[in-house]
């Protein structure tokens, strides 16, 4: 795209987080599946400092609750990845235009909802977790140690611990396995490393 400069890449959620703030760039191209930091919480924390950053996520996950999500982090745009080399142009287009774009697969998910103004639709199980025990949980997802969740949030073990009961507490999860599992399944973590 001749009228596109990419100003920089990360490797991670967190990194992703860390260059919009630097680099403060019109649009970020997020991946919802990267380690350290997913893309959802990437794209909040990076809506949540108002500076003006769009983000358009790119995932493969078109179900209700991930879309819903996705939306109310604050993504401008949303295109799959079986089509992104088709929609990226045009998402990138509409977005610099002050437009939002969604794969026709995502609008068709969004239009049924409002159409049928379905009970519950996009409550996923994870909302009623705090920004900081979904951090928490993705790293534990990710097979880190207490220790090294600790050191990568500057916060003390006993912390992660306490977060980490409180998130099993309130998904009514007893082992790191099972949270392991729900964290793939809610799409937070994959099991690509």
């Amino acid at each position: 795209m001749p009228n596109v400069e990419i100003v920089g890449e990360a490797e991670n959620g967190r990194d992703a987080v860390e260059l919009a703030r630097t680099l403060v760039p019109n649009l970020i191209l997020m991946d919802i599946a990267m380690p350290d930091l997913n893309g959802l919480e990437a794209t909040r924390q990076v809506v949540a400092m108002d500076i003006g950053v769009k983000v358009l996520i790119l995932s493969m996950h078109s179900s209700r609750q991930f879309v819903s999500e996705v939306l109310k982090a604050g993504a401008s745009g949303y295109v799959l990845k079986n089509t992104a080399s088709k929609e990226v142009g045009l998402a990138v287009n509409a977005i610099a235009g002050g437009k939002i774009y969604l794969s026709p697969a995502i609008a068709e998910v969004v239009v049924e909802d409002y159409v049928r103004h379905v009970p519950g639709a996009g409550q996923a199980a994870f909302t009623n977790l705090s920004a900081r025990e979904r951090e928490v949980l993705q790293l534990l997802a990710e097979g880190k140690t207490s220790k090294e969740i600790a050191g990568s949030l500057h916060l003390s073990p006993k912390t992660v611990e306490s977060h980490r009961a409180q998130i099993m507490d309130k998904l009514g999860l007893r082992t790191v396995a099972e949270l392991t599992k729900f964290a793939i399944r809610e799409g937070l973590t994959s099991l690509e490393g």
